[in-house]
């Protein structure tokens, strides 16, 4: 994603020697003048050629892509539920988990292909494998696990065919992490600022969102007393993706912002509330053993899940968006590189 080229300083109009100082930097060389005196260059407008911003606006949908990052990582996850549900003779989690993780990673897979516009183009991205690429490898994975579910759906709902069902059920869950985490690489890989300077902690925030998904479902769907690995596993999940996700604030910087302005901002606020009440419902419901409690916790993390994915998503759109997160972090590296 390339955009038009900037001027050499990165904002319209600025000369060698003259532009204006930004960000710390501005703050140290005012306070050396008088106090009573007033700066002689004004702040900078960051810019581009006609106004254009640096980077090309992802030309993503955002239901499309937003959705299949979602329904991505409730797949991923939910095969994880359904083997250690299957494994550990729990066959009212297993079911709704198998049954979940192959309509999830169908409808992921529509979405993507929907917004590619025609199937053939996601079959060209299959033509070769390259293992440096995150579109390559994750095109590739997705036709390697997206039949094991359906598989494993399928002898689930005929009651045929068990030992091939745990095969693929055993298969889809060794892949299921994977399935739940690449598209943070994917984001990640791209020139997007608020996607690109996270990309640390970004694969943890989706693995932590997968889990709380997945669990949000099984705790819906399945019989309480068989839900107690979902209660664990998505309790677990709030919290890794609770503090990842402000680990993976602090650590961004100016691209940190567009997390905090706007659409995102709200959705990524809703998703955190809901991801933390979410939790605190569950431990309450496996107490107290209420179907109520499970039901509306399975629920708040589903939603939150979902409004993470959103928030990130619009987030990184927003940044792509204004040039000052491409434009500020370039100059402060080259700053740093001179010395």
């Amino acid at each position: 994603m390339s955009g038009p080229d900037v001027t050499r300083d990165g904002v319209q109009g600025a000369r060698p020697g003259r532009q204006a100082p930004t960000g710390a930097h501005a703050g140290r060389r005012r306070r050396r003048r008088g106090r009573g005196e007033q700066p002689m260059v004004p702040d900078a407008v960051f810019s581009s050629y006609y106004g254009k911003p640096v980077l090309n606006r992802p030309t993503w949908k955002a239901l499309d892509i937003a959705g299949y990052l979602y329904l991505g990582g409730l797949a991923g996850a939910s095969s994880l539920l359904a083997a250690g549900g299957q494994f550990t003779g729990r066959p009212g989690l297993a079911a709704p988990a198998k049954l979940g993780a192959a309509g999830a990673i169908t409808l992921s897979l529509a979405a993507l292909v929907h917004d590619l516009g025609r199937p053939a183009r996601f079959l060209n991205m299959l033509r070769v494998f390259k293992p440096t690429s995150p579109m390559s490898v994750g095109s590739w994975l997705l036709v390697g696990y997206a039949p094991l579910n359906v598989a494993a759906a399928a002898t689930e709902v005929a009651g045929r065919y068990r030992l091939l069902g745990s095969a693929a059920t055993a298969a889809a869950a060794v892949l299921g992490p994977a399935v739940a985490t690449y598209t943070a690489v994917l984001l990640s890989d791209t020139a997007v600022p608020s996607w690109h300077e996270g990309y640390r902690q970004l694969p943890f925030v989706f693995a932590g969102s997968a889990a709380t998904a997945a669990s949000g479902l099984a705790l819906v769907a399945a019989p309480a007393a068989e839900a107690g690995p979902a209660r664990r596993m998505g309790v677990l999940g709030a919290a890794l993706e609770l503090a990842a996700f402000r680990a993976m604030k602090r650590h961004m910087g100016l691209a940190a912002e567009p997390l905090e302005q706007g659409r995102a901002h709200r959705l990524l606020r809703a998703a955190e509330a809901l991801t933390a009440g979410g939790a605190a419902l569950a431990v309450l419901s496996g107490r107290i053993r209420d179907r109520r409690l499970a039901v509306a916790a399975g629920a708040a993390w589903l939603t939150g899940s979902a409004a993470l994915r959103f928030g990130v998503f619009d987030a990184g759109v927003a940044s792509a968006e204004d040039p000052k997160y491409t434009v500020v972090p370039q100059r402060e590296r080259l700053r740093a590189r001179g010395g």
